[in-house]
């Protein structure tokens, strides 16, 4: 980053940060959770950190899940965790997941971190099982969902019913991960199987090969708010891809086979395929996860690895079958750009290689250049926004030392002295951004310092400019 867009984006946000950097995170009489692991883990990473601004944004952002979203009880004898995305009173099978996961690595020696997974892979299931086409819901079964005019209306206990394939490997992401850790198969109870098979049973109606039933009509004036065609979406070759009618971003697709989705689903069934085979013996259901994944791979190959005039073959981001592409990646997470964090390819790999090129160039749409900073975007904040979480999946993903050096100063100079992380903020200026409280971005944030103070501690053991 030029030395005069830092010397610009610092000036443009130093105002408002307290002199002695006090912690921005509620009193301990007011958290919402405790964690001993996290705690333990924030007094040990803090003091390494040189930089005193960057150590009191790690502190602010890597407890804020555990701090402000959690509603952890007991129901039944069994824990129930429920996570609201901060300033929405809903929880997102999406961001509940991202949200905990940089807690994941505790829950093998903290019994009460191990109790809130466990707890949140339970209520997760119960929300695949209400609707498998929602993507957020409400605790309070009673609660009216502030989008009941849409049509077909959320059932009860959903906030909203956008259909996105990620939602549901999210799930499995979790209870996956949780299981492989821990090695306690309780969770994966009949209910939790039940939930698994209609899963895969959606993802297998959304191939489309005979229509679908889902729908989504609401009253807008974003076109990016619904589906085209009386909520359907534009129309699919059914070439074995999963349709997915909305992005991570909340925003419709433009081709509804959503490759960043579609490789997350593919990994997803892989890890299905190992539980119900190895763990829960059902060899018949495991067959059909692995079959189902194979398809899907296949048709990635074939339909979504596209020559580029510039960089070779690269994924396309969207595609509908009948060769029209969308080249370009949403700063959420599935994206191209994530693709090496959640393991679906190695950040060698030759075309994540070249993809992520491509996305950090001018030729990516959705990568934006400012007086503050440079990062990926998203439709969903229009064309002058650039996102926390881009930036931080770039360094998560990178290889690079100078690189990631980079992406931590931008990080520094871009929350406009809050100490937290925004949805968005302006590129050429970080005061004006979006979402005051959006807990996946911080805690992704407070992900990252723990990866760089165990993986390349000498980049933190200096002052950034």
């Amino acid at each position: 980053m030029p030395a005069a867009l830092l010397t610009l984006a610092a000036a443009l946000c130093q105002c408002g940060i307290a002199a002695d950097f006090e912690s921005q995170r509620p009193p301990a009489s007011e958290r919402c959770f405790n964690s001993p692991s996290v705690e333990r883990t924030i007094a040990e990473v803090k003091p390494r950190i040189a930089d005193a601004q960057l150590a009191w944004m790690f502190e602010n952002c890597y407890p804020n899940t555990l701090d402000t979203t959690v509603d952890y009880e007991v129901i039944d004898g069994k824990p129930d965790t429920f996570v609201i995305t901060g300033d929405i009173d809903a929880m997102w099978l999406r961001d509940s997941t991202a949200q905990v996961w940089p807690y994941m690595p505790y829950i093998t020696g903290d019994e009460k971190t191990r109790d809130l997974i466990e707890g949140l892979v339970r209520r997760q299931t119960k929300c695949v099982l209400l609707d498998p086409y929602a993507n957020s819901f409400y605790k309070d079964m009673t609660k009216e969902s502030e989008w009941a005019s849409d049509r077909p209306a959320p059932i009860d206990g959903v906030h909203e019913r956008k259909w996105e394939v990620d939602s549901l490997c999210y799930t499995v992401r979790l209870a996956n991960e949780y299981f492989r850790l821990t090695k306690d198969a309780s969770v994966l109870d009949d209910q939790w199987q039940e939930a698994a098979k209609l899963i895969v049973k959606t993802f297998r109606d959304e191939q489309r090969k005979h229509g679908t039933s889902f729908r989504f009509v609401r009253k807008t004036d974003r076109m990016i708010d619904a589906p085209l065609f009386d909520g359907q979406g534009r129309p699919v070759k059914p070439v074995g891809l999963i349709a997915s009618a909305f992005r991570p971003s909340d925003d419709s697709t433009l081709y509804p086979f959503l490759i960043p989705s579609n490789l997350f689903a593919i990994q997803s069934l892989r890890q299905l395929d190992d539980l119900f085979r190895n763990t829960l013996g059902d060899p018949g259901f495991a067959d059909e996860c692995g079959a189902l994944a194979d398809e899907v791979q296949q048709a990635v190959d074939q339909y979504a690895k596209v020559e580029h005039l510039d960089f070779g073959q690269i994924y396309a981001y969207e595609v509908d079958g009948f060769g029209n592409r969308a080249f370009w990646d949403d700063a959420n997470v599935p994206s191209l750009m994530s693709l090496a964090y959640l393991g679906v390819h190695k950040p060698s790999d030759p075309i994540y290689v070249r993809t992520r090129k491509f996305l950090l160039s001018g030729n990516n749409p959705y990568f934006f250049r400012g007086a503050a900073a440079e990062g990926q975007a998203s439709p969903h904040t229009g064309n002058v926004r650039v996102w926390p979480m881009g930036i931080i999946l770039r360094a998560m993903t990178s290889t690079s030392d100078e690189e990631i050096t980079e992406c931590l100063t931008m990080l520094k100079h871009t929350h406009a002295g809050t100490g937290f992380m925004h949805e968005a903020f302006n590129k050429d200026d970080p005061a004006d951004y979006t979402r005051d409280w959006f807990a996946w971005a911080n805690t992704l944030f407070g992900e990252l310092i723990v990866k760089i103070d165990k993986e390349r501690p000498h980049l933190l053991k200096q002052p950034l400019e």
